[in-house]
């Protein structure tokens, strides 16, 4: 038999949870932290490169102010010296000092200006920019921005006005930002976000927003991708509104010419196709009206998941929420817990979730980051058709693994599941520690094993039965993924939710199905618990 657990512990309190994936089915062991990881090592180099820049300056303005000096005396000098040249120069020292200025001092003043007092900063930024990020992860957090934006239903104004629920230091985006923004969905041929984005900065330089991006740049991708998503109409007026801010540009003008030529024929195709059109309408709304009725659960996957992910879910019925307790638990008597029991409360019925209460300490918590901060990599997954591990959009985060002879920490957090949960720990695997920053997420999908092409992960909406297991600090959350048949339990598909604010770290711990035939015996059954 084979079988599979879940456990999750959390030490922070953003929006959701996490894992990987494998070939076989096993128990898994997630911890989940509070911000930060890489990104908080960025924030530094920039907070050393700004002090580097002010010293910079300093040098800069000093250098100046000894220009500014040495021109104000020579300047009272000269005025004074030109009012009677001969009279002047025939004082023999005036004389003397006009001969050493020119031949001397000139030559100190022209060292000085050319003096290079920006090397040290040049050479801090030389060294830190290899720490920088790259185009690649700039689009990154673009994309996790309209992630956001698409879960939790939120509009770009919200966005960009910084006014995001539980945010502690709030930040406002510029235009250049939300241009930016559209510029990247629009390379990715994603007209509905290009709109959006576009729009916002059109918005907020209507609004007298100062800006080194015009108008008219603005509306020409906006006009664009209205037109892509077959509004013609709104194309034409917005293009009509650039004509007028520059009646030359040479694009607006044949779009104009074309939009209107395009919007007259689908006015007399409208015209002509209107009947047919209202029998095919009534048609398709009968077809899916049958087909809700032959679907137990007509929601795509994609909708149930980001309704859970905005507490939209499945509420119980107050007959299940009864059968829900909060109990303190030894583990039949383990001699660990039998002084200190643990605290746990069902969190689900079917499948069963439960959750550990202050099973991990903030120092243990500090301890999992430090050492698995530097072996952070990007998350992978199995290709179902290769085998082999890739990176996957649906997946986004980073991810490292910890054995227990690295460090006491890591061996005491492993004995403490085995305690727990009753489990074998020689058959599992090492802990593997994953950050998830801002938009980061691990779409629906099983955490056992099938033979035909696998999913793999982690998290804690679970898509399928609607429930929603949120972060609690210092908390773990548990279930089985394997009947004791060692039958995959399909109500166990689920997923992370991308973060809104904030990061989060999560430990993973995956007991294989072997090694545990005595601690939990098959069933009989298919899909006995």
């Amino acid at each position: 038999c084979s079988q599979f657990v879940q456990f999750l512990l959390i030490n922070s309190s953003f929006i959701s949870s996490r894992r990987v994936t494998k070939m076989r089915a096993r128990m898994s062991c997630h911890l989940l932290s509070s911000p930060p990881g890489h990104m908080t090592d960025l924030l530094y180099t920039e907070k050393d490169l700004v002090t580097s820049l002010k010293d910079y300056i300093r040098a800069e303005e000093s250098k100046l102010e000894q220009v500014k000096r040495w021109a104000d005396r020579l300047d009272t000098l000269t005025s004074t010296a030109v009012e009677d040249p001969e009279g002047f120069l025939g004082h023999p020292v005036n004389a003397f000092k006009l001969m050493k200025r020119l031949n001397t001092e000139w030559g100190d003043l022209e060292n000085l200006v050319l003096k290079d007092t920006a090397d040290g900063f040049i050479s801090n930024l030389t060294i830190q920019r290899q720490y920088f990020p790259t185009d690649e992860d700039q689009t990154g957090a673009a994309k996790a921005l309209l992630r956001l934006q698409d879960t939790y239903q939120l509009d770009s104004n919200t966005i960009s006005t910084g006014n995001l629920p539980g945010v502690r230091y709030k930040s406002s985006m510029t235009v250049e930002d939300c241009y930016e923004l559209g510029k990247i969905a629009y390379s990715d041929v994603d007209y509905y976000h290009t709109e959006l984005w576009m729009a916002q900065a059109l918005r907020q330089l209507d609004q007298g927003e100062e800006s080194a991006i015009d108008k008219v740049t603005v509306i020409d991708y906006l006009s664009y991708a209205i037109y892509q998503q077959g509004e013609l109409e709104r194309a034409l007026e917005l293009t009509k509104r650039l004509l007028k801010l520059d009646p030359t540009h040479q694009r607006a003008n044949g779009n104009l010419k074309y939009f209107e030529f395009q919007l007259e024929k689908q006015r007399k195709e409208e015209a002509s196709a209107q009947e047919e059109e209202q029998k095919h309408v009534k048609s398709q709304i009968e077809k899916r009206e049958a087909q809700r009725k032959r679907s137990k659960d007509p929601l795509p996957e994609r909708k149930k998941y980001e309704q859970l992910c905005r507490g939209e879910g499945v509420k119980m019925t107050p007959r299940r929420q009864s059968r829900l307790f909060c109990r303190y638990y030894d583990n039949r008597h383990n001699p660990r817990l039998l002084l200190g029991p643990v605290k746990v409360e069902d969190e689900w019925d079917r499948p069963h979730i439960v959750r550990y209460h202050d099973i991990i300490s903030d120092s243990e918590i500090e301890k999992v980051k430090e050492l698995a901060k530097p072996r952070l990599r990007r998350a992978t997954v199995h290709d179902p058709i290769t085998g082999e591990l890739t990176t996957a959009q649906y997946r986004v985060s980073k991810s490292a693994w910890l054995t227990a002879y690295e460090h006491p920490t890591i061996e005491k957090i492993n004995r403490r599941i085995q305690d727990i949960t009753g489990l074998d720990m020689d058959t599992a695997e090492e802990l593997q520690v994953a950050n998830y920053g801002v938009g980061g997420q691990y779409e629906p999908h099983f955490d056992f094993g099938r033979m035909s092409d696998v999913s793999a992960g982690g998290g804690t909406v679970f898509t399928d039965v609607g429930a929603a297991v949120l972060p609690k600090k210092g908390s773990a959350v548990f279930w089985y993924n394997l009947f004791p048949s060692g039958e995959g339990d399909y109500s166990t598909r689920h997923a992370a939710c991308p973060v809104l604010v904030g990061n989060k770290w999560v430990s993973n711990k995956w007991i294989h199905e072997r090694g545990q035939e005595f601690r939990r015996p098959c069933a009989l059954e298919e899909a006995a618990l």
